[in-house]
């Protein structure tokens, strides 16, 4: 199935929800927009829940709805899986699809463990002697913005890079009668706001850079530790009562790092951002100038040249909507905006032509793995006041 053979790709999606809704939407319209190299067919959704998961399925598109993914692994007319569970199920999925022969496209992070993530990607290397692709979905990648970023800084925009700070910051947990959903039970998320959404801020430092994190010193923090079971109501006591449940996970992780090479990073991951609703933001500083990036302003970069007369200098708004922009051209005219569905559509994209070419598409689960590392050395640094860790194979041992 790889090589230029593949004449169209039937798609299972394992899960539904919020996730469920932007890879459906990536999934429609990328075949629409772009000219790909094969036909996607979005063949089946699988869902614990028989009606919900049929009415997602005409809502959102696909032919048919299951609630055994293990049985629509095993079907013949299935070639790729795109997992959109919770992370306890990731492993356990995608080893199977792998297995199975089927491609792979899985959410970040990639699962909730460094040995997971060191399970999955072994099976990925070993599907992929067989010509089975695998990917991470770590979305923000296919922003046009951030991808011109990283253009621009492999084209020396910054010159020698000097400095990274990287945030992303919500606020929807600021409620303390949020209730207890899945993201804040440590054996459902793995982690809190450091793996959901600070996963997203490591990957985006390391892929605009172009350089891997090699130490980390951290601490992270749970800030409301007990939140109404869902269904119980609201009004938080303050004490362990009826209806209420223990929060495992972090509500904010705030960390520095060293780069490859000695560049300091600094990095913040919180739901405890009053105020931001989604700002994954990214500034890269150099001895030449520096490019900024705001996930709430998704069409501009900021760029700071100081090789231009001083008198003159300061940050300038480029606008990312030209055909010349990465992705732009299929879409809009320039000035015409793209939002925050259309990097799912830009995945797909990716996915298909490599799976066609027959390459690794990138982020591969052997980069998902690292990130999970990443994520573990900043638990453990936290564990340790803070202490120093190195980002290396050894964080496998970190979990245990």
């Amino acid at each position: 199935m790889s090589g230029g053979t593949v004449r169209r790709l039937r798609v299972a999606m394992i899960g539904h929800g919020f996730m469920g809704a932007a890879h459906s939407q990536g999934w429609r319209t990328a075949p629409r927009v772009f000219d790909l190299p094969a036909a996607v067919e979005m063949s089946v959704i699988v869902g614990r829940n028989a009606d919900s998961v049929a009415d997602a399925a005409a809502k959102w598109g696909w032919a048919e709805s299951a609630t055994d993914w293990r049985e629509v692994i095993a079907r013949d007319d299935i070639d790729v899986v795109d997992i959109v569970t919770p992370g306890d199920s990731h492993a356990e999925i995608a080893i199977a699809a792998l297995e199975a022969g089927k491609h792979v496209l899985c959410e970040k992070p990639l699962a909730n463990t460094v040995a997971e993530a060191e399970a999955m990607a072994d099976a990925a290397a070993r599907a992929g002697a067989r010509g089975i692709r695998a990917m991470v979905g770590f979305t923000y990648r296919r922003v046009p913005a951030v991808t011109f970023l990283r253009d621009l800084i492999a084209q020396g925009a910054v010159g020698r890079i000097a400095q990274v700070r990287a945030s992303y910051r919500q606020d929807w947990l600021v409620d303390r009668d949020m209730p207890l959903a899945w993201r804040l039970q440590k054996e459902h998320a793995g982690s809190g706001a450091l793996g959901d959404i600070g996963a997203h801020a490591i990957d985006l430092a390391q892929f605009v850079t172009g350089m891997k994190l090699e130490r980390v010193s951290g601490v992270i923090d749970t800030i409301v530790k007990q939140r109404p079971l869902l269904g119980s109501g609201s009004g938080l006591s303050g004490t362990a009562a009826e209806g209420y449940g223990e929060v495992t996970v972090d509500d904010v992780a705030i960390f520095t790092g060293r780069f490859e090479g000695g560049v300091l990073g600094s990095f913040e991951a919180t739901r405890f951002a009053t105020g931001r609703k989604n700002a994954l933001s990214i500034e890269v500083s150099g001895d030449q100038g520096s490019l900024a990036f705001d996930l709430e302003d998704l069409n501009a970069l900021w760029f700071y040249d100081r090789t231009t007369p001083t008198q003159t200098q300061g940050f300038t708004k480029i606008l990312v909507t030209e055909a010349e922009h990465p992705y732009v051209a299929a879409w809009w005219p320039a000035g015409h905006m793209l939002g925050y569905e259309h990097g799912f559509s830009h995945q797909v994209k990716d996915l298909v032509e490599a799976i066609d070419a027959g390459t690794d598409p990138h982020p591969t689960f052997a980069e998902g793995l690292q990130v999970q590392r990443v994520l573990a050395a900043v638990e453990q640094s936290s564990d340790r006041d803070s202490s120093w860790v190195r980002v290396d194979e050894d964080a496998l041992a970190r979990t245990a």
